[in-house]
C-alpha cells in the first residue's frame, strides 16, 4: 500500500522545544550537512548524474533577492533528485567581473591618491587578487545562510587557474577557425569606465535631451537634418537620402557645404533612409553611429572620429578640448549664430543608453576590437531549440530566443581593462600577428620588439565557457565525463540572450554538438509587493538576510518557491515572508504535537483493513499529493508546488487529520496505535515532501521523528497507488457537516469554546462512526433530559439539532439582523436604481458599472443569508 517507509531507526525521541528558533539550529546544521559530504558529487558512483552549475555571481556581488529566488529553486531540484537517487552535482563559482572588480580597486587607490598606472600593469593585477582575498567572495557565506546545498569541493573562479586554461584554449581554437577576428567598427564604449562595454551592460532610459533642426549646404542646394546629438556634425562626412525621394533626386550626387567646417561633403542615395521621418534626409557619421556607419561602408565614405576616449572633442577649432555636452551646446549657438537652426525641440525624450556601472551616458564609437563571427554558432545555438535537444521552460520564451539567436550580430569581445583574461595574440616587430595557445610560448620577448595585445576579454566570454570550464575542460576529465551535458540551467529570462545564447554557442562549438543543458529554466525578476521594480532610487530594496534574521532562512526560501510561476516576474513583501514563517512555526507545532501523541513510524504500516476511514482518507490524499509535486517538479512549476503542499501539510494533515484523530487517541487502544503509526508515516513522508523547499525545519523534524541520519540522505517519497475513493468521499461529507455547523454557529454569535447542546441524526449516513469526532471538534455537549432543539441542520443526509436557549439573547440578536437586513436591502435598492438609470449607463465608466453591479450581486448575497439566519433563530 506504500512506498515510503524508510530503513527502521532506533525509537525517535518525542521531546522537542515549545517553540521552532531558527537562528539557533540553521548555521550549525548547514554545517553538519557539508561536514557529511552529503553535497560532495563521485564521478565514480554508478548512480545516474544530475548536474546543475550555479549562475556564477560577481565577486564584488552580495545576495540579493534575485540571488536567493534562483538558488532557492536550484536547491529545492538538486535535493530532490540527491533523495531519489542521482549522483547529485551543484556546482558553485564566481565570474571575475571585471568591470566592477577594476572599477573597486581604482576607487580604492583614487583613496590614496594614485590610480593604477602608478602601479603598472602587473602590479595593479596583484593588486586586486589581494582585494579579492580581503573582499570578495562575500555572497558565498550568504549562500550558507540560505542552505544552498553546493557541492564546496568544487568552487570555481572564472580567473582560476583551469578556467583561463579553458579561455585560451577556446581563443586559440576559435582564432585558428577563423572564428576571432580583429577589425574597426562601431561599439559600446564608456568614457568613465574607459572601454568597450556589451550590450548587457547598457541600460536604456529615456532622457530629457533635445532634437536640433540644421541647415545644411548654401543657396538653392541646401536641406535640413535633424539630430540629437549635435556635437556629432564635425564628423560627418555626408547626408543620406532615400533613392526614390523626388524632394533630393537634384542632390544626390553632388557635394554641400558642411557648416562650422572647411568641408563639403556628398548627397548619397541609400534605401536605409525612411522618406517618411523627419525631412527624410540624414547626416551621416561613420565613426560615431552604428547605422551610419553601415552607410558609409556601403558607399566607401570615410571616418572621422571627433572625440577621444573620454569624450573630449579633438577636432582642430573653436570646439577642440569641449567635453562632448559642453560641444553640443556651442555648436548649437554657432549655427544659430549662422541662421542655420530651423528648430529646436526641448526636452526632447528619447531612448539614451547608459554604462551599467556608473551610469555615463554611452558614445558609439570607431574602435578596432577583437570580434567572434557569430553566424554559424549562432545557428548552432537555435537548431538545439529547433530540434528538441534543449527545451526552454516555459516554451512561449522560445520565439524571443529565436528572434535573438536569428538576428544576432558578431560580439565585440575586447575591452580595454587589466583585470581579465588579456587577449593571447602578439605583434611582431614587422607586423606579425600570432595567437598562443596555453601551452606554447610567446613568439618572442619585448626586447625582440614582440608585444602581447593590451586587452582583456568581455567577462561573458569566459562565463559562456562555465558549464565545461568548471569541469575540467579541455582536459577530459572524470567530471566532464560523468557530469556534462549538465541537466538545467535555472537563470533570468532578461538574460536568455546575453548569457543563455553564448553558453549555448561556445558548448556546441567546444564540446562537438554536445549540448551545455537540456533544459533551460527560465524566471522572472523578483520584484516588491505591489509589482515594482526593486531599485534603490524607488527605496523598495530588500536585504534578504535581514528577513532571514528575523524570520529564519526557511520563511524567505518558501516565499520565493511559492511566488516562482515559470517566467513571470515575482512579487514579494515582508508580510508574506511572515506568513511563511508562521507556516513553519505550523508543521513545528503539529509535529510536537503528533510525537507527543505517540506518532511513530516504528513497524509496518497496518493494512487498511485495520484503519479507520480517516487513516485510510488521509494515506489516498497523501499519495495524491505525492503525485501531484512530482508532476509539478517536471514542469518547473515551484509556485504550484509549494501552494500544494501547503494545503495539504496545513489544510488536510494539521487542520482536519490531527484533529479527526484526537478523539480516537483520547479513546486509547489498538485503534489509537494504528492512527498512531499512520500519522507518522504522513508526517515523515511530508516532511521529505517539503525538504528541497524548507530544509533546516524540516531536517530538525525528521530526525526527531524517525531518528533517521538525515533527511537530505533520506528516500524521496513515491507513489504507492494506494487510493481510497470512498473514504475520501466520507471525509468530505464529515468536512462539510463541521464546517457548516462551525459556519452557523458563527452566525449566531457564538464563541468558538462555547459548548451548546444538541442531538445527532447520523442514522443511514456513513457519519456514525464519526460522533464523537463531529461532537469533540463542533463543541457539542449531549442532549439533556431538557433539551428542546431551537434549530435544526440538514446537512447531506445528517441532522443536528442544536438547543441554543439560554447561550443567545435571541431578542437581540434579531434586532442586529433585522438592522443588518435593512442596510443590505438599502444598498441593493441604491444600485438598482443606478443599474436602472440609461442616462448614468452612458456616461458611466465601465469600471464603474462593473463594480455596482458587484454591490448589487453582494447585496443579494447578504440579503439571502441574514434572512436564512433569522429563520434559523428560535422564536421569542
Amino acid at each position: 500500500m506504500t512506498e515510503n517507509t524508510q530503513q527502521q531507526n532506533p525509537a525517535p525521541t518525542t521531546e522537542l522545544p515549545t517553540q521552532y528558533a531558527p537562528a539557533e539550529v540553521e548555521g550549525a546544521l548547514y554545517e553538519r550537512w557539508v561536514d557529511r559530504g552529503y553535497f560532495t558529487a563521485d564521478p565514480k558512483s554508478e548512480k545516474p548524474p544530475y548536474t546543475i552549475v550555479i549562475p556564477p555571481p560577481n565577486v564584488t556581488g552580495s545576495l540579493h533577492l534575485g540571488h536567493a529566488f534562483q538558488h532557492t529553486l536550484m536547491d529545492a531540484l538538486t535535493r530532490r533528485k540527491r533523495m531519489q537517487g542521482f549522483e547529485t552535482l551543484w556546482l558553485p563559482g564566481m565570474d571575475h567581473a571585471g568591470i566592477a572588480t577594476q572599477n573597486k580597486v581604482e576607487q580604492q587607490l583614487a583613496e590614496e591618491g594614485k590610480s593604477r598606472h602608478d602601479l603598472g600593469r602587473e602590479d595593479f593585477v596583484e593588486r586586486v587578487w589581494q582585494w579579492k582575498q580581503e573582499y570578495g567572495g562575500k555572497i558565498l557565506g550568504q549562500m550558507r545562510r540560505l542552505g544552498d546545498g553546493v557541492d564546496w569541493s568544487r568552487e570555481r573562479f572564472t580567473m582560476d587557474e583551469g578556467l583561463s586554461k579553458a579561455v585560451q584554449t577556446i581563443f586559440k581554437k576559435m582564432y585558428d577557425d577563423g572564428l576571432i577576428y580583429r577589425a574597426e567598427r562601431i561599439i559600446n564604449w564608456c568614457p568613465r569606465c574607459l572601454t568597450a562595454i556589451s550590450d548587457i551592460e547598457v541600460d536604456y532610459q529615456d532622457d530629457d535631451g533635445e532634437l536640433v533642426s540644421l541647415k545644411y549646404g548654401e543657396g538653392d542646394e541646401t536641406l535640413v537634418v535633424a539630430t540629437t546629438r549635435v556635437e556629432t556634425m564635425l564628423g560627418d562626412t555626408a547626408v543620406a537620402v532615400h533613392p526614390d525621394d523626388e524632394r533630393y533626386a537634384h542632390l544626390i550626387g553632388k557635394r554641400i557645404k558642411l557648416p562650422l567646417t572647411d568641408r563639403t561633403i556628398p548627397v548619397v542615395a541609400d534605401t536605409h533612409v525612411d522618406p517618411e521621418f523627419g525631412t527624410g534626409a540624414v547626416k551621416v557619421t561613420p565613426a560615431h553611429d552604428p547605422n551610419d556607419f553601415a552607410i558609409g561602408q556601403r558607399h566607401g565614405l570615410e571616418t572621422r572620429t571627433v572625440m577621444d576616449e573620454r569624450g573630449i572633442i579633438t577636432v582642430p577649432g573653436p570646439f577642440e578640448g569641449l567635453d562632448r555636452f559642453e560641444a553640443r551646446s556651442a555648436i548649437v549657438d554657432a549655427m544659430r549664430g549662422q541662421g542655420r537652426v530651423v528648430a529646436e525641440k526641448r526636452p526632447y525624450v528619447h531612448s539614451v543608453g547608459h554604462c551599467s556601472r556608473c551610469k555615463t551616458t554611452i558614445e558609439p564609437r570607431l574602435s578596432l576590437q577583437w570580434w567572434v563571427k557569430v553566424e554559424t554558432l549562432a545557428k548552432a545555438a537555435g537548431d538545439a531549440v529547433r530540434d528538441d535537444r534543449v527545451k526552454l521552460h516555459p516554451k512561449e520564451m522560445e520565439k524571443r530566443y529565436f528572434d535573438w539567436v536569428d538576428n544576432l550580430n558578431d560580439w565585440c569581445i575586447s575591452r580595454q581593462l587589466w583585470w581579465g583574461h588579456r587577449i593571447p595574440v602578439w605583434y611582431g616587430p614587422n607586423g606579425e600577428v600570432v595567437c598562443v595557445g596555453p601551452d606554447e610560448q610567446p613568439p618572442g620577448t619585448e626586447a625582440e620588439g614582440w608585444t602581447q595585445d593590451e586587452d582583456v576579454l568581455d567577462t561573458w566570454f569566459s562565463s559562456g565557457l562555465w558549464p565545461f570550464s568548471t569541469l575540467g575542460w579541455p582536459e577530459q576529465t572524470p567530471d566532464l565525463e560523468k557530469f556534462y551535458s549538465t541537466d538545467v540551467l535555472v537563470t533570468g529570462h532578461d538574460i536568455i540572450f546575453f548569457w543563455v545564447v553564448r553558453m549555448m554557442m561556445f558548448g556546441l562549438y567546444a564540446m562537438d554538438g554536445e549540448v551545455p543543458f537540456k533544459t533551460v529554466a527560465l524566471t522572472g525578476l523578483v520584484r516588491d509587493e505591489n509589482g515594482k521594480k526593486m531599485s534603490k532610487s524607488f527605496g523598495n530594496v530588500v536585504d534578504p538576510l535581514d528577513w532571514m534574521d528575523k524570520y529564519g532562512s526557511d520563511a524567505l526560501r518558501f516565499t520565493l518557491a511559492r511566488g516562482a510561476n515559470p517566467g513571470t516576474d515575482v512579487p514579494i513583501g515582508e508580510d508574506w515572508v511572515q506568513a511563511s514563517r508562521n507556516f513553519a512555526n505550523k508543521i513545528w507545532n503539529a509535529t510536537r504535537f503528533a510525537l507527543m501523541n505517540g506518532a511513530t513510524v516504528e513497524g509496518p504500516l497496518p493494512e487498511p483493513s485495520q484503519m479507520s476511514a480517516t487513516d485510510r482518507w488521509i494515506l489516498s490524499r497523501l499519495n495524491k499529493t505525492v503525485a501531484e509535486v512530482d508532476a509539478f517538479y517536471d514542469d518547473f512549476q515551484f509556485a504550484k508546488l509549494s501552494d500544494a503542499l501547503y494545503h495539504f501539510a496545513w489544510d488536510e494533515v494539521f487542520d482536519w487529520y490531527v484533529e479527526l484523530s484526537k478523539t480516537t487517541f483520547m479513546a486509547g487502544g489498538e485503534q489509537a496505535k494504528v492512527s498512531s503509526r499512520v500519522l507518522g508515516e504522513v508526517l515523515d513522508v511530508t516532511l521529505r515532501l517539503l525538504h528541497p523547499v524548507v530544509p533546516f525545519v524540516t531536517e530538525t523534524l525528521w530526525t526527531t521523528l524517525t531518528s533517521g541520519e538525515s533527511v537530505v540522505v533520506a528516500n524521496w517519497p513515491a507513489d504507492s497507488g494506494f487510493r481510497d475513493a470512498d473514504a475520501e468521499r466520507e471525509i468530505e461529507t464529515l468536512q462539510q457537516v463541521i464546517t457548516e455547523v462551525r459556519r452557523f454557529r458563527a452566525d449566531q454569535g457564538l464563541q468558538p469554546g462555547q459548548r451548546v447542546p444538541a442531538r445527532l441524526t447520523l442514522d443511514g449516513t456513513a457519519l456514525a462512526p464519526h460522533e464523537a469526532a463531529i461532537r469533540q471538534l463542533l463543541r457539542l455537549q449531549p442532549e439533556g433530559d431538557a433539551f428542546a432543539a431551537t434549530a435544526t441542520l440538514p446537512i447531506a443526509g445528517a441532522e443536528v439539532a442544536l438547543d441554543l436557549s439560554g447561550t443567545i439573547d435571541v431578542a437581540a440578536e434579531r434586532k442586529r439582523l433585522a438592522k443588518d437586513l435593512a442596510a443590505a436591502e438599502k444598498e441593493k435598492a441604491q444600485s438598482q436604481a443606478k443599474l436602472g438609470n440609461e442616462a448614468f449607463l452612458a456616461k458611466a465608466p465601465d469600471a464603474v458599472v462593473d463594480k455596482i453591479r458587484g454591490r448589487l450581486a453582494k447585496a443579494d448575497e447578504d440579503i439571502a443569508r441574514i434572512q436564512q439566519q433569522l429563520e434559523r433563530l428560535p422564536q421569542a
